[in-house]
């Protein structure tokens, strides 16, 4: 489990945080065909900074250090768009029609080109680059995910894992199957109650509204692999995708923070504090 590329801090807590899309480490084998600039639109800027305070409430919290455009760790391996490789893939593809249009669209574990459509590569990459990539990165943070709702759920009968990723105010035409969508500030995501009880779902929603959110509800993020591989609320196991709104808290342009940072910063607080004291088995 132990990686240079992401970071892993136990917990004590049922409550299980992730950022798998945050990392600004660039690796010297990525070697892209883009400017840096034009990659770092696509980090979800600033979201660890947004939950720094979850592990001193007791929350285990892992982070990627590696950028998501370098290797997508909500994706599953199978995901994998063939056309980026100069040689045969001998392991598994997925069939599945909608994770067939996120690689069409250049969304897969590797990414082929940015939300606007540039390519991020001006070669091909080989298999065995990318089975290295997966043995570096991905790998190691799903074992740290896992590790830290098994011991959650060892602990006290129960975990919560809240997978947290940022939005742009508008998507971009190759970022998602809705093209220039105007995001709502939140979208809690529990792929329609299959990887967290509704219950805990909906509660959320109720939450960040009496802040004063818009918040949709699995529309248009239901939540990936991450919640989807995680998540099994029969079994007290409860995973659930946080979206929020880059212009809750930063200067999309130029990736600084803006007024609201401390306000979002300050309400996530609360969020996490709250969901500490929740039972998940006591609702209804």
């Amino acid at each position: 489990m132990p990686s240079s590329l992401i970071r892993y801090l136990p917990g004590s807590a049922p409550l299980v945080l992730d950022s798998p899309h945050s990392g600004v480490d660039y690796p010297e084998d990525f070697r892209p065909a883009v400017e840096l600039a034009t990659l770092r639109r696509a980090e979800d800027t600033h979201v660890e900074k947004l939950y720094d305070f979850a592990p001193a409430l007791g929350a285990a919290w892992i982070e990627a250090l590696f950028p998501r455009s370098y290797l997508d760790a909500n994706r599953n391996t199978t995901e994998l768009d063939v056309g980026l490789l100069a040689d045969d893939w001998p392991d598994p593809l997925s069939d599945d029609p909608a994770v067939l249009s996120k690689i069409r669209l250049g969304k897969g574990l590797v990414w082929r080109c940015t939300d606007e459509g540039l390519d991020i590569y001006d070669r091909k990459l080989t298999a065995a680059e990318v089975r290295q990539r997966i043995d570096r990165c991905w790998r190691p943070y799903h074992a740290a995910v896992a590790d830290a709702i098994d011991a959650a759920h060892a602990r006290h009968g129960y975990s919560i894992h809240l997978n947290c990723h940022s939005m742009p105010a508008v998507s971009g035409p190759y970022s998602t199957d809705f093209p220039g969508l105007v995001h709502a500030d939140f979208v809690i995501g529990d792929r329609d109650g299959t990887t967290a009880a509704p219950a805990l779902s909906r509660m959320l929603c109720d939450w960040l509204r009496g802040f004063g959110y818009d918040v949709e509800y699995n529309h248009p993020y239901k939540g990936v692999e991450l919640v989807r591989r995680y998540g099994e609320p029969a079994a007290n196991r409860h995973s659930i995708q946080v979206e929020l709104n880059r212009k809750l808290y930063m200067d999309e342009a130029t990736l600084q923070p803006n007024a609201g940072f401390e306000r979002l910063h300050g309400h996530l607080r609360e969020i996490v504090q709250r969901l500490l004291t929740t039972d998940p088995r006591t609702l209804r």
